[in-house]
């Protein structure tokens, strides 16, 4: 029902006005019935969407950890033997595989380590002999730091840098910016790593070289990794946004008397921000799941780095942990992306799978 005074005389009105404004005005309260009523249905198909979409990454977190389960138990080599050196006699490696139940069958092994998974326990780490999930809680704070530096600085430089772009398209600031863009993106972390090292470090001994002790070892690493995620967000900003510019309501709202900068900020930068945001949330799920190359190059102990370690040292559970963690936060990324489409877009409605109004 339409409110009290929402649409006062609406009935009297139309009975009073010519045919042609009768047809509007009761156009006009269907309408506003409809928005009205469909509020409550569309919150229950978002809250259906993402209930499926959470049932979908359950067989996608299985299949993943099944996969990285096997790999590392047809790979050559004894761990036991590796972990224990070369001068162990192979009785003491036969028992000590015993008590870990490593002469079991594969497929029971596997089971046995989702169950005790899904209870919080990812086992022993076979180097380091303590819990993968206090090792794994332990790193993840320092590589949370690392990612949320780093994305900031990504959209810090990527979004300004594509907006100026696209409204200054073929200007000096557009092939200034897309140059950098190009370059952040091209340049190897590791490389790119090293120079800051060698130039900020050794040359002007403003920063320090390696570790994590305060907030001033989190500057080279986080604009390091933050450039090289910046250029694809600014290119895709241009582009996105200059597809955007050339839609009539963009015309509409410049005929209006709008300012330029308030068409750009408040019409055209919304509805560009869909690919943007998609690629946002795949980074920081990407930077949250261990900046491999840039935490050993910056000595920085975070889930990269451990993961590195555990596949050096063929430390199976350590390694599987970091799967578990690596997968469930690339699926919450992709999760999060999907809701806020809702959100940046009114036009997508999630009614059907695949279908959008």
């Amino acid at each position: 029902m339409i409110p009290g005074g929402a649409l006062p005389g609406c009935r009297r009105a139309s009975v009073q006005a010519e045919p042609y404004q009768q047809c509007r005005m009761r156009t006009a309260c269907r309408l506003y019935v409809h928005a009205c009523t469909d509020r409550p249905e569309e919150a229950s198909h978002v809250k259906r969407y993402i209930l499926k979409k959470l049932l979908l990454a359950i067989p996608v977190m299985f299949g993943m950890v099944f996969i990285t389960f096997i790999l590392l138990n047809v790979v050559p080599g004894d761990p036991i033997a590796l972990m224990m050196k070369e001068h162990i006699s192979p009785d003491v490696v036969a028992r000590v595989r015993a008590e870990m139940r490593l002469d079991d069958p594969v497929m029971v092994r596997f089971f046995r380590f989702l169950w005790n998974a899904l209870h919080g326990d990812f086992g022993i780490s076979y180097k380091l002999n303590r819990p993968v999930a206090s090792l794994l809680l332990t790193a993840f704070p320092n590589t949370l730091k690392l990612a949320v530096a780093a994305a900031l600085v990504s959209w810090l430089i990527g979004i300004p840098a594509g907006i100026l772009s696209a409204v200054r398209r073929y200007s000096f600031a557009d092939n200034f910016f897309m140059g950098f863009s190009i370059m952040g993106v091209s340049m190897p972390v590791f490389w790119t790593g090293l120079l800051f090292q060698y130039i900020f470090a050794f040359k002007l001994g403003i920063l320090p070289v390696a570790g994590f002790k305060g907030p001033e070892y989190l500057v080279m690493p986080a604009i390091v990794l933050g450039w090289s995620s910046a250029g694809t967000i600014a290119r895709l900003t241009r582009s996105s946004l200059l597809e955007v510019m050339r839609n009539d309501y963009i015309r509409t709202a410049r005929a209006k008397g709008l300012a330029e900068i308030k068409v750009i900020l408040s019409h055209a930068l919304k509805n560009s921000l869909l690919p943007v945001v998609t690629v946002m949330a795949l980074q920081v799920a990407g930077l949250l799941s261990g900046a491999v190359i840039t935490e050993s190059v910056f000595g920085i102990p975070g889930i990269g780095r451990v993961a590195v370690n555990a596949i050096q040292n063929r430390d199976m559970p350590l390694l599987q942990g970091s799967v578990v963690l690596t997968t469930f936060i690339v699926i919450a990324g992709n999760i999060i992306a999907d809701i806020m489409y809702s959100y940046l877009d009114p036009r997508i409605k999630y009614n059907k799978p695949g279908v959008s109004r």
